[in-house]
């Protein structure tokens, strides 16, 4: 009983990038342990709220945007926001993480004293991600365990512990084309391997954070891991001497996993389009090829040309979510990067929307295919759902992913780009008539079928992803008890 006692009054602090995909992964772990008996908070910065606020129609948010509050609540979990220095949007990546990096740590602590010191509340544990590892620093210095959600699939954190460790030998400027053979993952070649690791990368800010990361894992109690042990086994087998890590997902949207939708925690920053659904049940089974690049990736008007010219020729019903800029959505002017007059021209084929319903589109039976940009969050949300994928990745941790897709998973197929990264429009139209009617079409779906019940099972009682988090929490109380 004394245990018991301790349990209900220990507190997680999660704190997450702010970005949607960072967020929800977080939220939804949080509400795992919610629901194991711990009490959490998560804290992230009031660039969170402000998006939030843009994408809300609720009547509350009626009073002057400027104004951030402390905190608000979403399904039992408090979530606090912090400044990160800037006003208004981050526009320049570099400058924004080195602004986060200054001023976060001196905001964090002060959550930690003014919420958790000092009151009948006791902090056990802080859980970070990868793009935030300054708050590995801040949990040591107030001599709190903390853990790292890591948010990309369990390769991507074998290939960058072994490159920051210097375990393996990585492509140079002096030999840029070299291959790489890692455990338990298939040889990669230099289009396979995550953007920050090729020496032609110009991002300054993204490998310092994750080489600080890699080379100071001794501040981590814990690596948890946004994936299922099922999905990626030999890789997380191959890490198991080096620096475990803990799967605990999938952390997707309940209703993909069979669960009540009600239940998530997830949080949108962009108004979706729920007419989409509406014109999806008057399609087919297996008939619509839906594409999305998810909320960053901008590509060039070069290449929106080349795949709506693709999806055009291919006679196929099509949802494409292209999601325009902040003025766009502000002023209410269409400013969609389409050739001219390709919508009206498509308008009995396809639907062209700014944002929608990702989980409920995943799962609608009229889906055939998803092209998608590899976002992990995308691609487990695509898994669980058991829908083939055409991988168009564009950096960071997307060319591996796209390599998981078409070599690992075996769910679908990679495009073919140019040194460019341009896609062809013949390339697109090939992709598309090779997973909807190829030869291999039949295979991508029963293996997508087979890892959504996979995926399923690893969340449900006694599965992997629930053994592995009741550990998680047994260890928190076992610590915390210790260090009374």
């Amino acid at each position: 009983m004394a245990s018991a006692d301790k349990k209900e009054e220990l507190h997680v602090l999660l704190v997450a990038f702010s970005a949607q995909g960072h967020i929800n992964p977080m939220l939804r772990l949080g509400k795992s342990l919610l629901t194991r008996g711990l009490h959490v908070t998560l804290a992230t910065t009031e660039l969170v709220y402000h998006r939030m606020f843009k994408s809300s129609t609720t009547p509350t948010n009626t009073g002057d945007e400027a104004t951030v509050p402390t905190s608000i609540t979403t399904n039992g979990i408090q979530v606090l926001f912090f400044p990160d220095g800037l006003d208004g949007e981050a526009n320049n990546m570099d400058h924004y993480m080195e602004s986060m990096g200054k001023f976060g740590p001196v905001n964090l602590s002060n959550i930690i004293k003014d919420h958790f010191l000092g009151c009948s509340k006791r902090l056990a544990c802080i859980i970070n991600n990868p793009f935030v590892p300054w708050v590995a620093d801040v949990a040591a210095e107030c001599k709190i365990p903390c853990a790292c959600l890591w948010i990309q699939p369990c390769a991507l954190y074998a290939i960058y512990y072994r490159f920051y460790n210097k375990f393996n030998q990585f492509p140079t400027l002096a030999d840029p084309d070299m291959s790489v053979q890692l455990p338990g993952l298939p040889l990669l070649q230099p289009q396979d391997l995550p953007s920050f690791v090729l020496p032609s990368n110009t991002f300054g800010s993204m490998p310092k954070i994750l080489s600080d990361m890699f080379h100071d894992m001794k501040k981590l109690k814990w690596v948890l891991a946004n994936s299922f042990y099922e999905l990626e086994k030999e890789v997380v087998d191959s890490m198991a001497e080096l620096c475990p890590i803990k799967t605990v997902g999938p952390l997707v949207p309940p209703s993909l996993l069979g669960q009540d939708q009600n239940e998530d925690v997830g949080i949108e920053m962009w108004k979706p389009q729920d007419s989409c659904m509406e014109w999806l049940s008057h399609h087919p089974p297996s008939s619509v090829i839906y594409i999305s690049f998810g909320s960053l990736i901008v590509l060039s008007a070069k290449q929106m040309e080349s795949i709506a010219k693709a999806l055009k020729k291919s006679n196929r019903p099509f949802l494409w979510v292209i999601k325009r800029g902040e003025k766009a959505a502000s002023d209410g002017v269409e400013e969609l990067p389409l050739p001219q007059g390709f919508v009206e021209e498509t308008k009995d084929q396809g639907m062209v929307v700014s944002w929608c319903p990702q989980t409920k589109v995943l799962v609608h039976p009229a889906i055939a295919c998803f092209l998608t940009h590899c976002g992990w969050n995308s691609m487990l949300e695509a898994i669980t759902a058991g829908t083939p994928m055409i991988a168009y990745p564009q950096w960071t941790d997307q060319p591996t992913n796209a390599k998981l897709i078409s070599d690992v998973f075996h769910t679908g197929i990679r495009l073919k780009q140019d040194s460019d990264g341009f896609v062809e429009t013949k390339e697109v139209e090939r992709a598309i008539e090779e997973i909807v009617g190829g030869t291999c079409s039949e295979e991508f779906k029963k293996n997508a079928a087979e890892l959504k019940r996979a995926a399923r099972e690893a969340v449900a009682d006694g599965g992997s992803s629930d053994c592995n988090i009741q550990s998680f929490v047994d260890e928190i109380i076992a610590t915390a008890i210790i260090n009374i």
